[in-house]
């Protein structure tokens, strides 16, 4: 035992020797870590119900990004039981797939907003967006009414895609082309939205923000909000954690 400590202060006194020793077991342990994934085609199971976010939503979630939502709340429920007792089932990696960057975050001053899609109406969001504490009395987010007069951009949305096809979201071309048509027929009201929803499964549509004669940053934020959640159809799940 001695000899072995006397060994192990020449490894400490020695700078360089310690810094080529630690650099030796932490490359070690990543090729332990990383080397198994080269020989997996995908790390993320893939779950039936998941989609690219329709132009809408993916334009109400750039909101939520610049307005820093995520800061507060969080979209990512762990298996413990007081978690899925109070948010829902446990989050799944395939429900973040498509995400760039994903909303999982580590700070909630607010709840949990990965299962708030189709939990309160369209009219709740916008009043709680509106004016918070008319809502939520002890709640402490600010107000975002004037989302309500921000009319939200069109013609860049096929651009939008067209991005996060190229990083991997399986936008087809047939979405593209369709970009900026899909994105006005979600909000409207009057709008025929078959193809719309063969193409995006389960889209919320209809008039979010109140006033369907225009299309606001509000219809956007709201139209991402409720869809949260809603794609995987958990009664279906198999869960093994116990807790449902």
């Amino acid at each position: 035992m001695a000899s072995i400590l006397d060994k192990h202060q020449i490894l400490e006194k020695n700078a360089t020797l310690l810094l080529v020793g630690s650099l030796l077991v932490v490359s070690i342990g990543g090729i332990v870590e990383i080397a198994p994934l080269f020989y997996l085609q995908n790390t993320i199971e893939k779950v039936e119900g998941m989609r690219p976010y329709s132009p809408l939503e993916l334009a109400g979630r750039n909101i939520y990004i610049r307005e820093g939502c995520y800061l507060c709340h969080s979209q990512m429920i762990r298996p413990f039981r007081d978690e899925v007792e109070r948010y829902g089932h446990y989050s799944l990696a395939a429900e973040s797939m498509y995400d760039h960057p994903f909303q999982w975050g580590s700070k909630r001053t607010g709840p949990d907003l990965a299962r708030v899609g189709g939990r309160y109406s369209n009219d709740w969001h916008v009043q709680h967006l509106s004016n918070p504490r008319g809502v939520v009395p002890e709640s402490i987010m600010p107000s975002y009414a004037f989302l309500k007069d921000q009319e939200v951009t069109v013609k860049d949305i096929g651009m939008d895609l067209k991005a996060n096809e190229d990083v991997g979201v399986p936008y087809t071309e047939e979405m593209l082309a369709n970009a900026e048509a899909d994105m006005k027929a979600q909000a409207d009201p009057n709008a025929d939205t078959t193809a719309l929803l063969a193409r995006y499964p389960k889209a919320k549509v209809g008039d979010f923000d109140g006033n369907p004669a225009k299309l606001t940053e509000m219809d956007a934020l709201v139209s991402y909000l409720q869809m949260l959640g809603t794609l995987v159809d958990f009664s279906t799940y198999d869960d093994a954690s116990g807790y449902r």
